[in-house]
This record gives structure tokens, C-alpha cells and sequence, in this order.
């Protein structure tokens, strides 16, 4: 009994360790979001004078609101695509036989450990021979090069797992293959897709190098590229609160979609991992 109540309070200790650690620089960031003027340069963790000055600078300036825009259409699209043809992809490597089905999931993992800054120069070269460079367009075709193989991956594990019986049954009632696929496999594999679809919308929303790399101008810099051009309420203003509000602000709809989505978050992780 002592023994076990000795590695419950462990894991309890282990647990708010790590807690602080991952929340440490989240909650110096949004100090120093609301530190206004000279109180940056305060040698106390929180500001002397709460201020919402920097979050008036960034929702004042073009080049944060522009860019904002831009990550929201853009992130959508991306995980909108992706997740439909990841749907369908997944789908004919769960239920078909074909040569090659082994190595098309091969060639999917090994794309999503590739380097992206081992692409951005060519990616680059390319677009602006073209004509791709900084347009929507030319975000999405990368961000959809990396995410469909992860969404291919994880909703191929869903499709295995469901009864090829359950798709033949609503066959058998009259529904053709895609009525089948569409009302049948597609919501049964929901928390799968709400998986992928999540990790794509992170995973292009805090993109940096693309963003950087393939845009010159507000007309589709992100975010996230954005920030390395703010430079506050003047050119002589530094910065650095201003960045920190930006990034709370951006934060914001990554927190939303997590605390929104959690449960199937963690059965489309979880699921996947155990039956594939």
C-alpha cells in the first residue's frame, strides 16, 4: 500500500513538473503581452500596470490583420482539401488490393519526416517562374504535399477497423457505393477524420518556413511570417510586447479547437494506434 501510494504522488509530481514546464513560457508570453511602454524592461514576471495597449497596436496594424486573414483562408482551404482527398485515398488503401499498397503507406510516413527547408529554394524558384509566388495558391500546393500523407495514414487505420459487412448491408438496401462510403464509412471513421483534420489545420496554421520562403508581400504572408516583419506602434517602439500579444491572439483558435474537439482528438489518436 505504501508502495503504491508512493507512485501515485510520483506521477502527481511528474505531472505538475511537466505542466509547469509546458506552461512556463505560455504564461510569459501573455505577461508580457500586457506589459505597456517601460514596464518591458520590469524585473517582475507580471506587469507593475495591466495594460491592453499592445493588443490595440496589433488589431490597429494592417500587416497583423492582413496576415490573420491570410492564415485563416488559407489554413482552411489546406485542411479542407486535404482531409476530402485524404478520405478518398485512405479508403482505397484500406479496402482495395492493388500492387503497391504497402509502399504508398511507406512513401506517405517517410514524406512527413522530409525536411520542408530542403524544398523551400526550389519551391521558390519555381513558383516565380510560374507565377505562384505569394498567392494563396502557392501555400496550399506545399501544405498539401505534407499533410495528405499524415491524414492518408491515420484515416487508413479507421477504414481497416470498420466491418466491410456494414458497407455491403447498405448495399444490399439499395444505396450505390458512394451513398454507402458517404453515410455509412465516413461517419463511423469521424473521430479519425476529426484527427487528421485537426493536425493539418495545426500543422499549416504555425508554418513558418513556407510562409517566409513563398510569400514577399502582405498579399498571402501568414502569420506566423508575419510577426518577423511587425515592428510595433512605431519604428522606434520595440516590439516585443506587441509580438507577444500577436501571439496570444493567435493562439486563441488552436486552444478553441482543442478544448472544442478534445474527446475525439484523443479516440482518433488513440483508436488508430490500438486497432491499426
Amino acid at each position: 500500500m505504501n508502495t503504491s501510494r508512493k507512485g501515485q504522488v510520483g506521477w502527481i509530481i511528474g505531472a505538475i513538473l511537466i505542466m509547469f514546464y509546458a506552461l512556463l513560457p505560455v504564461a510569459w508570453i501573455l505577461s508580457l503581452s500586457f506589459k505597456a511602454g517601460d514596464d518591458i524592461n520590469n524585473q517582475k514576471f507580471w506587469p507593475t500596470n495591466w495594460s491592453f495597449e499592445n493588443y490595440d497596436i496589433v488589431f490597429s496594424s494592417d500587416l497583423f490583420t492582413t496576415a490573420l486573414r491570410n492564415s485563416v483562408g488559407i489554413s482552411l482551404i489546406a485542411t479542407f482539401i486535404s482531409v476530402v482527398l485524404a478520405m478518398l485515398a485512405a479508403y482505397a488503401v484500406a479496402r482495395l488490393e492493388f500492387p503497391g499498397k504497402s509502399l504508398i503507406l511507406g512513401v506517405a510516413l517517410a514524406i512527413t519526416v522530409f525536411p520542408i527547408i530542403a524544398i523551400a529554394t526550389p519551391l521558390f524558384n519555381l513558383w516565380r517562374t510560374i507565377g505562384l509566388y505569394d498567392t494563396w495558391l502557392g501555400l496550399i500546393i506545399p501544405y498539401l504535399s505534407f499533410s495528405l500523407p499524415l491524414s492518408i495514414y491515420v484515416l487508413s487505420a479507421f477504414f481497416r477497423e470498420i466491418p466491410w459487412e456494414m458497407e455491403q448491408a447498405a448495399q444490399v438496401d439499395g444505396a450505390t457505393a458512394w451513398q454507402a462510403f458517404r453515410k455509412v464509412i465516413v461517419p463511423l471513421a469521424a473521430p479519425g477524420v476529426f484527427t487528421a483534420a485537426i493536425l493539418t489545420f495545426f500543422a499549416i496554421w504555425n508554418d513558418f518556413i513556407f510562409g517566409i520562403t513563398l510569400t514577399s508581400s502582405e498579399a498571402a504572408r501568414p502569420v506566423p511570417a508575419a510577426l518577423a516583419f511587425f515592428s510595433g506602434a512605431s519604428q522606434f517602439a520595440q516590439p516585443t510586447a506587441p509580438i507577444a500579444a500577436a501571439s496570444v491572439v493567435v493562439t486563441i483558435p488552436v486552444i478553441i479547437l482543442v478544448l472544442a474537439f478534445q474527446q475525439k482528438i484523443v479516440a482518433g489518436l488513440t483508436n488508430g494506434a490500438v486497432k491499426g
